[in-house]
């Protein structure tokens, strides 16, 4: 029996929106303009300036767990100013990190500066459940290492995680366009009591827009001084309800899209966590102007993701901390300690165009 053209038409469609009821057009991913706009966020050269002293009294200091729609990165009385030097470019068995990657320009600080800058940086001194012998190449050769964690690793004892070799947290805050992670607030700010530095990270959800997830996690993370760049956190989820993969043209603009909006709102150029598979299928010799985070947890990232620097590292998805009850992801920054110090207190910022 021959179906009028109009039904067969509604019925294809139909299927092809299956991946979310509220995806809106974007989800069909039809042949034609996309509704969004992407437009480049040109960062202008950034003032060197001294942070304030009314700011010395206090400033704001990863889920590799089982995958689902919600898995899934200061003293003196009067003030003073010391500018640290222009880093050098680290080689750490592997390909060096631009200077630009790091910092645009260091920021002059005041020596009354936070503790999580002037004091010394805790060591590593996690365990792994599934150690890899990464050779020279071992991220225990570089100084700075942190963690990222999500509602998967519970309460969280924040001082214990800090006293074990976690100078850093960039922890989940949303997916989607109407998720937020309910551990979010808590991590946030037990994070920051803890002295590490933090930061936040939005697992991107290929079935909702990326104007919609931008403003969801804007709507939801705080907007504050000394916080760590927002990360993307790009990959193909096989466990989720959304089957989708764009393609490599479609992947990159709803990123760029998401990316240009965070990066209006905070200031700061955001960071791509990505895994391997996605890397391959979509990134290979994209944003080369912007800083990335890799998960690379069997070889080197210079083995895995060949000719791409990177600034953050994420070494192992089964480390062992007494802070928390089962396993957290490990991360390594690629730099040394002056590098941490130009990087975590020298974010430049630019116009909020909101």
């Amino acid at each position: 029996m021959r179906i009028p053209g109009v039904i067969s038409f509604l019925i294809a469609s139909l299927c092809l929106a299956g991946c979310s009821s509220t995806a809106g057009i974007d989800a069909l991913d039809l042949q034609k303009p996309s509704s969004e706009t992407t437009s480049s966020v040109v960062r202008p050269p950034a003032p060197v300036t001294a942070v304030p002293a009314a700011m010395a009294s206090r400033a704001p200091r990863a889920e590799r767990a089982p995958v689902d729609d919600n898995a899934r990165p200061f003293g003196l009385a009067e003030e003073e100013t010391v500018a640290f030097p222009a880093p050098e470019v680290p080689d750490v068995g592997g390909l060096p990190v631009e200077p630009a990657a790091l910092v645009s320009k260091p920021r002059l600080l005041s020596r009354a500066a936070p503790p999580m800058l002037a004091g010394p940086l805790t060591r590593y001194g996690f365990r792994d459940a599934k150690p890899i012998n990464f050779g020279k190449a071992s991220p225990r050769h570089l100084a700075v290492h942190g963690v990222d964690v999500s509602r998967w690793q519970g309460n969280v004892n924040w001082e214990k995680l800090r006293a074990q070799g976690a100078n850093f947290a960039y922890i989940k805050a949303t997916d989607g366009g109407d998720h937020l992670d309910p551990m979010f607030m808590k991590n946030w700010r037990n994070a920051d009591a803890a002295g590490l530095k933090r930061g936040a990270y939005h697992f991107f959800y290929w079935c909702r827009t990326a104007g919609e997830q931008a403003d969801w996690f804007i709507r939801n993370v705080p907007k504050m001084d000394g916080a760590l760049p927002p990360v993307i956190d790009v990959e193909w989820n096989g466990e989720s309800s959304c089957k989708r993969r764009p393609s490599r043209e479609k992947v990159l603009e709803k990123m760029q899209v998401f990316m240009d909006k965070l990066e209006r709102h905070y200031g700061q150029r955001p960071i791509i966590y990505t895994s391997p598979d996605f890397y391959r299928d979509n990134l290979r010799g994209e944003f080369l102007d912007y800083p990335f985070w890799l998960r690379a947890v069997a070889a080197h990232p210079s083995k895995v993701y060949p000719g791409r620097k990177w600034l953050f590292w994420q070494y192992s998805g089964s480390g062992l901390s007494h802070g928390v009850t089962g396993r957290i992801d490990l991360n390594v920054f690629q730099g040394d300690e002056r590098q941490w110090r130009a990087f975590a207190g020298g974010q430049t910022t630019v116009a909020d165009a909101d």
